[in-house]
């Protein structure tokens, strides 16, 4: 007989044992869910255990099937029993039913080690009954049937009569439509049908953007609620027991009205309440030419936000009256009672010339919600009055003439009444013979001086207009207004006697007027970023050729005959 044949006993016998004792070896993983059967919307525990440590780590995602994994948590214990050391490992994962019905728990692969099947009963939620329950959701709206862009008030309490914890809210969802959290939560204690409740309460202003139904989706509350359990004796660390619940919240109906026909867009605003006002410095409209003055527009009202309030100024203003506005400011604020918002629009107002002024009357068309009725604030038409620069008046009274034939004249009107014809030539021969006189001393003494003077100070004048040019030029290269503003300050101060941009504008002509002036605006309502200095230096440069050519430095050379 070959020796093949005679070994193939002793091979089946090493087969055997070896199945045998890989069957001994193998790992065993149960499962045990804390409850069964359990309520849809209600979580319970599944627990994986095993007598020794798997092969590889657990693959849980057969489970998301049916189920919603919450939580996931592990533990190990090691014991020592007649020197031998034996490990135990447990997967506790906190779920919750995706469905009703009788649902399977799947066998877990922990690498080459699998668990076991089971199964669980899933109940439906009971219906209502006169007995309430630990924790549920109430909401209300303030009105089912509002106008488009009209404010909704929407109102979630939270009744509890159990401790919870780890909860999460979802938020309030509305397809075309603004939701806005108002104010900080409330939390107080009341009775709900003879049984003790706290209370959380939670508001949103609702805006509908489209008329139609339109429904508000179900809120959905997950929470952990503490169970009370005894402690335990051989646990180290003493645990808070809990299970998490969900609850939802009725779903809402809005049928939502469009505006009524009478009313054109442009003037749809439904609110509360509106305020519309205007504020002047001092509280006095008279101006001054040349000299900016602000004025304040603010509309306040409740129940809307600031993207649906209208712009207040309006480029109509009258000729010759130069109009700035600065950027509003926006304010919105979520009160308990609804939203609040504001605008406040500042305008500068600079007269080109001096007269009388009507500003146009401002009206804010608005839908009181309350009254539903459409109303109109107004703003009525103000007339405000524009005065001449007191340096006006003193530059054309310096203008006059030192020396003239009109006191003269003036003399010879006076006396025609009292003195005879001979007698007013005579007076006017003399009073023409000391004039000269006067004039030719004024002439010897000035060209005197200039004989004396040497040409230092000719020198000094010009290198200060190459340095005020050189200035002003830099400045507006670089558009920096507040720069520019030192140098015409400077520039000013030395030929006009004048420290004011307006008062200095009114010296210049018009182009270069006009520009002061703009710079004067712009530095007064602090919106530098925009400035362009090319226009000023270009009339700059204009008006100082201009004006050389008026003031023109005496020739440095000596004259050919003294007198």
């Amino acid at each position: 007989m070959p020796s093949f044949i005679r070994t193939l006993p002793l091979l089946a016998v090493f087969f055997v044992l070896n199945s045998l004792s890989t069957s001994l070896l193998a790992i065993e993983i149960s499962v045990s869910p804390d409850r069964n059967p359990v309520n849809l919307n209600e979580s319970l525990q599944i627990t994986f255990s095993a007598n020794g440590e798997p092969d590889a780590e657990p693959d849980f995602s057969p489970l998301e099937k049916d189920f919603t994994i919450l939580n996931k948590a592990q533990q190990q214990s090691t014991q020592i029993i007649n020197w031998k050391k034996t490990k135990s490992f447990q997967w506790i994962l906190s779920v919750m039913p995706k469905r009703s019905g009788n649902l399977l728990i799947p066998a877990i692969n922990f690498g080459k080690d699998a668990s076991q099947f089971s199964s669980l009963i899933v109940h439906k939620e009971a219906a209502a009954s006169s007995v309430n329950d630990d924790l549920f959701l109430q909401v209300e709206v303030s009105n089912t049937q509002p106008y488009i862009q009209e404010q909704v008030i929407y109102t979630l309490k939270l009744y509890r009569k159990v401790n919870i914890s780890q909860a999460s809210l979802t938020e309030p969802e509305l397809q075309n439509a603004v939701i806005e959290k108002l104010g900080k939560d409330k939390n107080y204690n009341t009775q709900h049908q003879g049984e003790n409740y706290a209370v959380t309460e939670r508001k949103y202003a609702i805006f509908p953007q489209k008329s139609g139904v339109m429904n508000i989706a179900p809120l959905t509350l997950t929470a952990n609620i503490i169970v009370a359990s005894q402690r335990r004796s051989n646990s180290f660390f003493n645990r808070q027991s809990t299970r998490t619940k969900r609850v939802a919240s009725e779903e809402i109906t809005l049928e939502v009205q469009p505006k009524p026909g009478n009313i054109a867009a442009e003037n749809w605003l439904p609110v509360q309440q509106l305020y519309l006002q205007e504020k002047w410095p001092d509280n006095s409209t008279e101006m001054t030419v040349g000299e900016p003055i602000t004025r304040s527009i603010t509309l306040f009202v409740e129940g809307a936000t600031v993207g649906s309030l209208p712009e207040l100024y309006k480029k109509n203003m009258p000729a010759h009256l130069k109009a700035y506005p600065d950027q509003p400011v926006l304010k919105s604020e979520g009160r308990e009672a609804g939203m609040v918002a504001l605008r406040e629009e500042k305008i500068a107002l600079i007269p080109g010339q001096a007269g009388t002024y009507i500003l146009p009357a401002i009206e804010v068309h608005w839908w009181n919600t309350r009254t539903r009725q459409a109303e109109v604030a107004r703003i009525p038409e103000r007339t405000i009055s524009a005065v001449a620069a007191l340096d006006s008046a003193d530059k054309q009274i310096n203008q006059t003439p030192a020396i003239a034939p009109a006191p003269a004249a003036t003399a010879q009107a006076e006396g025609k009444s009292t003195l005879n014809q001979q007698e007013n030539v005579l007076w006017f021969w003399l009073s023409l013979f000391f004039a000269s006189a006067w004039v030719l001393t004024l002439i010897y003494f000035l060209s005197r001086k200039s004989r004396v003077t040497d040409n230092k100070p000719q020198q000094l004048s010009s290198e200060k207009v190459l340095a005020v040019n050189k200035a002003l030029k830099q400045a507006c290269k670089e558009n920096d207004p507040a720069m520019a503003k030192d140098v015409l300050l400077q520039w000013g101060r030395e030929n006009f006697k004048q420290s004011s941009l307006s008062k200095i504008a009114q010296q210049c002509d018009q182009s270069l007027q006009d520009e002061i002036l703009l710079l004067n605006t712009v530095l007064y309502a602090n919106n530098t970023e925009d400035w362009q200095g090319s226009n000023l230096w270009a009339a700059f440069q204009s008006n100082k050729a201009g004006y050389s050519e008026k003031s023109a430095p005496l020739d440095p050379l000596q004259p050919l005959f003294k007198i």
